[in-house]
């Protein structure tokens, strides 16, 4: 898929199919999120791919927008071990950037995807560290919810000239 077709088609896809993410599809995000750029090129990163169903149906009791994990055949939480980062605070943009990349490479392999944000409600991101059983010192930042769309994938013209300002404002 083209990158541009990727970039405006991408859409939060809360309805799955009853289809498998594969393991080669799941390996191939996240080799796209490990791709993301980091400060000093820390890559504080950690991901848990969650596929079993006992997990994902726990997940929208920590996070009361995650209801589609229900339905949802897999889901990536994008994590950062603090004692990595070079720059302290940091850990929160390049989660992020990990995160938007997971996201366009499953839309160019046409997996749905939906960002659920952990970071920083620190009431869901304790919950969902103790669900996964996060050693000390690695924060859960962001929630992707996966699977094959029971929706379409459709392109919305969001671009606002309005907003673009040029030399100052």
């Amino acid at each position: 898929m083209d990158l541009f077709e990727a970039l405006y088609t991408r859409r939060s896809i809360r309805s799955f199919t009853d289809a498998a993410v594969a393991e080669a599809d799941l390996e191939t995000l996240l080799r796209a999120a490990m791709a993301a750029p980091s400060a000093g090129n820390a890559q504080p990163w950690h991901f848990v791919a969650v596929t079993e169903r006992a997990v994902l149906d726990a997940i929208p009791g920590i996070h009361p927008y995650a209801a589609m994990c229900k339905t949802a055949q897999a889901a990536v939480v994008v994590c950062a071990e603090l004692a990595l980062e070079k720059y302290p605070g940091n850990w929160v943009l390049d989660c992020a950037a990990a995160t938007q990349n997971l996201m366009l490479a499953a839309r160019g392999l046409g997996i749905g995807s939906v960002w659920c944000g952990l970071y920083p409600q620190q009431e869901r991101m304790t919950a969902m560290a103790g669900l996964l059983r996060l050693p000390e010192g690695v924060a859960p930042h962001a929630l992707v919810v996966l699977g094959h769309p029971a929706q379409e994938f459709k392109k919305i013209d969001r671009f606002k000239p309005e907003r673009i300002h040029r030399n100052g404002w």
